[in-house]
């Protein structure tokens, strides 16, 4: 049985790294969400909402800047 791949990279040889920019994306998302869950701080959840936004959109242009080589890692 062949192995199944997400997204195509026929098309666009990019969509590899948007793929995993989208993975490290919600993973900060949601590990944003159960730190400050844990910590007590989602009695405002739009304020919650907001903040694990932030972190997931800080963490995908990260990850893309990275991977294409525009900023070190580390």
């Amino acid at each position: 049985m062949k192995d199944a791949k997400l997204v195509s990279t026929k098309k666009n040889p990019n969509s590899d790294l948007i793929v995993n920019a989208l993975i490290v994306a919600g993973q900060n998302f949601f590990t944003t969400l159960a730190g400050m869950g844990a910590a007590g701080l989602l009695a405002d959840a739009k304020a919650g909402m907001l903040g694990a936004g932030i972190s997931a959109g800080l963490a995908f242009f990260s990850s893309l800047a990275i991977q294409r080589g525009l900023k070190k890692g580390g």
